[in-house]
């Protein structure tokens, strides 16, 4: 008998589970926070004028900097788990990787371009270390055959949401309502407190993710054994789960990105009174998650009475047909904007999304790392684990970019009338006091020349001579404005946004001049088509490769060799399979 059976037959237990489950719920609950917290005001921070506190980026930019970052961040699970697996083992790399996490939101905090790259470089670094190494622990407090297992990760995966929940509330409120950057300090305080209970358990998970290269000569000759067929077989299964991994994500991941988006510039956020912060969006998904969890896991479990199909890779199919049956909610959404010029839709369609989103997420993510270390071979573990958060990367990156392809090329465009031509339609004191601004204009086409004509405050003037299109940008515009029907009785709507160059705000001499203002010129028509075709396309991917699964169930099925009958889940009920949605 090993050593590590030994601790494990001697843990101490609460509620029927190890100690070491809750300390690691713990930690997972406030390193969540930490990241989904930043994450509901990134994109927001990004694209939001440098006047307002953010970098000023386009709305494209900034969905194109969001999957990058979302997918290194679970990319850098491959060396994480290897650096687990051939290193430091679990334990120690978890513990690396919430230090760099306190460091990397902490540096956040600090108002600084410097700051905000060398924070996300440490998060990504972080999240690598931790996110894969701690899931596998969880796994590692029970033996093998251990029903618990599956209630094991169901706990965890409540504390995961737990924090989602709390983030996007506390976190999207503070960033949002008072600054980005005490959003983003607040988050890492969360991380610190995450820290500071993991660094407090360490002595109740004695045995649990220690690195097996110099443990005993029995896990040594393990760590040497090469691969059986049957072994070689479900790795291939593995490999292959990943792919629905990586078109899940990259339908469902569009939460921080574009509907985060949609939700701050295409929904009408009023409630009683109250405006809705877009952030707060966030934390639907979580609140779904906690109320119709269990309803979820109590249909698989009346189906498998029922001697119907509940096989892993049978759930994640239909997960993902659910959950990308929810942006026809979102195509819903573009049609009622796109009744009215500027229009906004109802926040019902976007919580009906994110309804369908978690129903889905409910079917497809929760089995996945429960499915991962049944048939993982033990000495790739905490690897096949980073190739799993790798794959989840993935499917942000794609996310990123389905995201940015929705958005409108962007039209550039510079101010080039004066000042008191300007002021009546730009909200009287703006470019006197070198504030950024925005006009909206009726558009259509007259002799072969665009006409942008004011529709504000009931006056009539030609924009068209206050600006200059940058290089090409009225060839680009043109081109857009080919595929759509108007006409001056019947014109499109444009917007108009100018921010002025931050270094020459600094010149005295220019205060009021009118001079350095830059922006871009947006037609609603053409940006809502775009987003409307997105949603489309993203639900005819997730159902199209849904289907294929499934279509292929048995054959994938006969290679894992039965290794999901080989633990024992009478009581599935109680605690469904629930593991880490991201």
């Amino acid at each position: 008998m090993s050593d590590k059976t030994i601790s494990l037959d001697h843990q101490k237990q609460l509620f029927g589970h190890p100690i070491g489950l809750y300390i690691l719920f713990f930690t997972e609950l406030w390193e969540r926070f930490s990241y989904y917290g930043m994450r509901a005001i990134l994109v927001l921070y990004i694209y939001s004028s440098i006047e307002d506190g953010g970098l000023g980026w386009t709305k494209g930019e900034a969905l194109w900097l969001y999957g990058w970052y979302t997918m290194l961040v679970y990319v850098m699970s491959i060396p994480g788990g290897i650096l687990a697996d051939k290193m430091l083992g679990q334990k120690k790399t978890v513990m690396l990787g919430g230090l760099l996490l306190c460091v990397g939101h902490g540096i956040l905090a600090v108002e600084a371009v410097w700051a905000f790259y060398t924070g996300l470089a440490l998060i990504i670094f972080g999240v690598g270390c931790l996110k894969p190494n701690i899931s596998t622990m969880v796994g590692g407090l029970y033996k093998q055959g251990d029903d618990r297992r599956d209630k094991g990760f169901t706990i965890f995966y409540i504390g995961i949401n737990i924090g989602a929940f709390l983030s996007a509330l506390i976190v999207g409120y503070v960033g949002e309502k008072i600054g980005w950057h005490y959003g983003f300090g607040l988050a890492g305080i969360g991380m610190v407190i995450g820290q500071a209970v993991y660094i407090w358990g360490q002595k109740y998970l004695v045995g649990v993710g220690d690195f097996l290269g110099k443990s005993t000569a029995a896990n040594k000759a393990l760590m040497k054994k090469p691969l059986t067929k049957i072994e070689k077989d479900r790795v291939i299964v593995l490999l292959i789960s990943f792919l629905i991994i990586i078109v899940f994500w990259g339908a469902f991941e569009q939460a921080g990105g574009l509907l985060n988006i949609y939700a701050k510039e295409k929904t009408n956020l009023g409630m009683l009174g109250f405006e809705v912060p877009a952030s707060w969006f966030q934390s639907v998904n979580a609140f779904f998650i906690i109320v119709f969890g269990t309803s979820v896991a109590a249909y698989w479990v009346n189906r498998k009475r029922k001697g119907k199909e509940v096989s892993s890779l049978f759930k994640m199919a239909v997960g993902t047909i659910i959950m990308g049956s929810g942006f026809l909610m979102m195509a819903g959404a573009s049609m009622q904007a796109g009744t009215e010029a500027y229009g906004k839709a109802s926040m019902m369609w976007l919580v009906g999304a994110y309804l369908l989103h978690t129903i889905g997420e409910l079917c497809a993510s929760p089995v996945a790392l429960s499915f991962i270390t049944k048939l993982a071979p033990v000495k790739y573990g905490a690897i096949m684990m980073g190739v799993y958060f790798a794959a989840t990367g993935f499917g942000n990156k794609l996310a990123g970019t389905i995201g940015e392809a929705s958005q409108a090329e962007a039209i550039g465009i510079n101010l080039t009338a004066a000042p008191n031509a300007i002021a009546p339609f730009a909200q009287d004191t703006l470019v006197a006091l070198d504030k950024d601004f925005q006009l909206r204009a009726d558009l259509y086409e007259e002799n072969g020349s665009i006409v942008l004509m004011n529709n504000q405050d009931g006056a009539k003037q030609n924009f068209s001579s206050f600006f200059g299109y940058t290089e090409g940008a009225e060839s680009i515009l043109k081109g857009m404005l080919g595929e759509l029907e108007y006409s001056k009785e019947k014109p499109l709507h444009a917007v108009l946004r100018f921010e002025k160059d931050v270094e020459a705000k600094k010149i005295k001499t220019n205060k009021g001049n009118g001079k350095d203002y830059s922006g871009v010129l947006e037609v609603f028509e053409v940006q809502n088509k775009r987003e409307f075709k997105t949603f489309v396309f993203i639900t005819l991917l997730t159902v199209v490769f849904g289907l294929l699964i499934i279509m292929f169930l048995k054959k994938l099925k006969a290679l894992t060799h039965g290794a999901e009958e080989l633990t024992i889940d009478q009581d599935e009920a109680e605690g469904f399979e629930l593991a880490d949605n991201n």
